[in-house]
């Protein structure tokens, strides 16, 4: 057998390809329109209908634009909820812009912290080469979210609104990286020309700032109390002078002590049962830790439909891109027929996937209800998404029950809907994972 590919093996290949009509219908159809939209399946959109006996109702759909800050708007929209509920409002947004400004500040940090208590690592080594790779980007996690709040609240969005920065951020975050990366290089210089901690440190702080002026330049200034607003149906409700984390406290009103998170990694070095937590993955240096619950597919279905039954929406991270169709918004297996379009068939299980490297969770969203069929068993899934009104059906996505088998990755849902057997192995010492490990993805597809 040959080692490379000649004349020969091509022209063999060309007439065999040649030989298949379908191969010629499919190469036009792809050509033309793209290969998703030629594998689209015509019945897709009638098999997965927007009907569900589980459904909650939100406000205007939010949208993130050119932003990864999916896990930051999934977070915000089902605290959102809670205030609309509380003050009876049809819509309300909390400040993206206002998360994003601490997010940047901290992660800034946690990577400075991080580079200081790695100073002997070999710049060429792979932690330090994973470490500079992407020092603050815009993607995270659920606890990485609940550290910014429990630190600095939240605002209204017209507290602190969108600016052209934080709507598209390839731009700002660039520079942030550039000066992260001088940073980093300056500190493990110093260290090696034998500068003590103190110093390094003393660097550290000048360095923040310099940060956080850039920010304060592309985000605007975050605010330390503001004067809150509102017409509801209940009368005029006015609070000045209050401050984001009093806001958090009296009109979120939300336990975050309780909200816990659950993973599917079916993989051999991950049992279930067991807690996870990732190295070097966080943003907050003095917050909660990233912690998983490793636990069968059917245990996060469980615990996120009872939740909803309760009235209350479901943070969730997935890989989107698989399997799905954007313009329409459903995410099926059977939405694209692939195998008939490139005559082969896609065999890698989930596990294989995820260590393979062909999946890892890369997008939040929430469930906003959910269809469950004459045995109580859910069939499709209703998901609110951050793209705006125009990405899928009126800025709503339908999942279906296979789909959430074989590309969702994690929920967020009260310890109250957990078992007794669940909760308890929640409070076991988490195994540290490797900082490359899939299960330490962030959120954030744009």
């Amino acid at each position: 057998m040959n080692r490379e590919i000649t004349r020969e093996t091509l022209s063999v290949f060309e007439k065999a390809f040649d030989s298949d009509r379908a191969n010629r219908v499919a190469m036009n159809a792809a050509t033309k329109n793209g290969v998703n939209n030629a594998a689209v399946r015509a019945e897709s959109a009638r098999e997965m209908r927007h009907t569900f006996n589980i459904s909650l109702e939100q406000g205007e759909i939010t949208n993130q634009k050119q932003s990864g800050r999916c896990w930051m708007f999934a977070a915000l929209n089902t605290m959102r909820f809670r205030v609309m509920k509380k003050l009876g409002l049809k819509t309300f947004e909390l400040s993206q812009n206002y998360t994003l400004f601490y997010d940047k500040l901290e992660k800034s940090n946690y990577f400075l912290e991080s580079i200081l208590e790695t100073l002997d690592e070999p710049t060429n080594g792979r932690l330090i080469a994973y470490l500079l790779s992407s020092p603050l980007g815009d993607g995270g996690q659920w606890d990485m979210f609940v550290n910014l709040v429990e630190k600095y609240g939240v605002v209204p969005k017209e507290i602190m609104p969108e600016t052209v920065a934080s709507s598209s951020t390839r731009e700002l975050v660039g520079y942030l990286t550039e000066k992260l990366r001088e940073f980093a290089c300056t500190l493990r210089t110093a260290h090696q020309a034998g500068a003590p901690m103190e110093a390094l440190r003393a660097q550290k702080d000048e360095m923040l700032r310099t940060i956080y002026n850039m920010l304060c330049i592309a985000l605007g200034k975050p605010p330390v109390t503001f004067d809150f607003e509102a017409d509801t149906p209940n009368g005029f409700v006015r609070d000045l002078g209050i401050t984001p984390q009093d806001f958090f406290k009296k009109y979120v009103d939300m336990d975050l002590s309780q909200y816990i998170s659950l993973i599917n990694a079916p993989t051999a070095d991950k049992p279930y049962g067991k807690t996870y937590t990732v190295a070097f993955l966080g943003n907050v240096k003095e917050g909660r830790p990233v912690k998983y619950l490793n636990l069968p597919i059917e245990a996060l279905k469980d615990a996120a439909i009872a939740q909803m039954q309760d009235g209350e929406p479901v943070w969730f991270g997935c890989d989107v891109g698989k399997r799905s169709v954007r313009d329409s918004g459903v995410m099926d297996l059977d939405a694209l027929d692939l195998e008939t379009l490139f005559s082969t068939k896609f065999t890698m299980n989930k596990a294989q996937r995820l260590d393979y490297g062909q999946s890892l969770m890369t997008h939040a969203m929430v469930f906003q209800g959910v269809n469950l069929d004459e045995n109580g068993r859910p069939n499709r899934w209703r998901v609110e998404n951050s793209w705006g009104k125009d990405a899928g059906h009126n800025g709503y996505y339908i999942m279906s029950d296979a789909w959430f088998d074989e590309y969702m990755y994690q929920v967020v849902v009260n310890k109250k809907y957990l078992t007794e057997e669940q909760r308890a192995a929640f409070e076991q010492a988490p195994i540290t994972l490797e900082p490359w490990d899939p299960m330490g993805s962030l959120a954030t597809l744009r």
